[in-house]
């Protein structure tokens, strides 16, 4: 079949028997709050600046927000099973445009860091919300509606953060974060007015929590359950770490001006774009361990290499490369998806991401240790070897 008309059938059927407004608008509310979270990397040295910021200082910050972005996910997934998915992610976003607005009129840097949390837990209360319910929508579809889903927040990430770039450079960084809270704000409106009030993971059960924990417990006693969920976790340190100081990198360590680092970065994610939908149709035709070795060959390849070439042409099939470890949520949280049952399935899903979340999110502060103590190369070096481990992982120990 003709690419084109694969891509162009897939995306009907996800748009058919009215479920196209509440797929647009879960999509795209994650691409706001997905692209709010990326421009702090951008500002990154801004923020220095003007707090007075050391690099591991600074790399705290950035584990301050993905931390937050994990705690609220245990939670999330339990109160998407009992209640309205709809009103989790409403109120996340809420609490993430309260955030933003804190960071902008914040006068210290305690201020700073306990507002940056406030937006990470703000953004933590949506994933799982937002899995569960594509779940119900789309159960033959899970891996391409996650796909398109997540593709949304990549094209979130390439938009906004060198829009900020731009916003911060001409007139304040304030304005260029400021900017989204309006987004944010209509974005909780639109999730109340268009997502159903409840679904089948919402409906009343009769289930109690201790039957819910123990269906949780004979789910996590699956190999497999508990391998996808180390392999997220070091995918997820992998990524922080990555994402956390790349701009600060190609900044500092090679011939770039800031603002061609800020458009590098972005267009990690706009790769993204193409590459998170392509994998979530790998998961639902080939399978997770295929498709998992498929989108981590890449990274392997380009972190090797970035810390040796120095031009912008370089530099940019590297990000290519690296970009294509952006596929591996869709594979990972489509397994897990459908891997937990319907009565634990949300619960499931916050403790797995809860967890892979809060240890991942020790990546930035450890790897802006290691640049501040000049071996900022090298830790490329490492993140290279952890997404090798990833891969054999994959091939020794998973069986499908």
């Amino acid at each position: 079949m003709n690419p084109l008309m694969s891509i162009g059938r897939e995306a009907k059927i996800l748009w058919s028997e009215g479920r196209g407004p509440p797929l647009g608008a879960i999509a795209g509310t994650w691409g706001l709050l997905l692209g709010t979270r990326m421009i702090y990397p951008v500002l990154l040295p801004t923020l220095r600046d003007d707090f007075g910021l050391p690099l591991s200082v600074a790399g705290l910050l950035v584990t301050v927000l993905w931390l937050g972005s994990a705690l609220g996910q245990l939670p999330s997934g339990m109160l998407a099973d009992r209640f309205s998915e709809r009103s989790v992610m409403a109120a996340g976003t809420l609490v993430a445009a309260l955030g933003v607005s804190l960071v902008v009129a914040a006068p210290t840097a305690g201020i700073l860091f306990a507002a940056t949390a406030l937006v990470g837990v703000g953004q933590s209360l949506y994933p799982i919300a937002r899995i569960t319910i594509l779940t119900d929508m789309y159960p033959d579809r899970i891996g391409s509606a996650l796909g398109v889903t997540m593709a949304t927040g990549d094209l979130g990430q390439t938009v906004f953060p060198p829009l900020a770039g731009a916003v911060a450079a001409a007139v304040a960084w304030q304005a260029g974060l400021g900017m989204m809270v309006p987004g944010l704000v209509v974005a909780s409106l639109v999730l109340v007015v268009v997502l159903p009030g409840q679904t089948g993971s919402t409906e009343p059960s009769e289930a109690s929590a201790g039957e819910t924990l123990r269906e949780l417990l004979a789910d996590l006693r699956e190999g497999n359950i508990l391998f996808f969920a180390f392999i997220l976790f070091l995918y997820i340190l992998v990524w922080q770490s990555f994402t956390g100081l790349y701009p600060t990198y190609l900044a500092e360590q090679k011939p770039l001006s800031e603002t061609t680092a800020g458009l590098l970065f972005s267009l990690f994610f706009a790769f993204g774009v193409v590459v998170k939908p392509a994998a979530g149709a790998a998961y639902d035709r080939i399978g997770p361990r295929r498709s998992l070795v498929a989108v981590f060959i890449g990274p392997i390849i380009g972190l090797g290499l970035l810390p040796v070439v120095d031009s912008l042409a370089a530099i940019v099939v590297i990000t290519a490369l690296v970009s294509t470890m952006l596929g591996s949520g869709a594979i990972t949280q489509s397994f897990l998806s459908e891997a937990f049952s319907d009565a634990a399935r949300g619960t499931g899903l916050g403790v797995v991401r809860t967890t892979a979340a809060t240890l991942g999110a020790a990546g930035p502060v450890l790897f802006g240790v290691i640049a501040e103590r000049g071996y900022f190369d090298e830790g490329y070096f490492l993140l290279a070897g952890l997404m090798a481990v990833i891969v054999v992982l994959t091939l020794v120990f998973f069986e499908e």
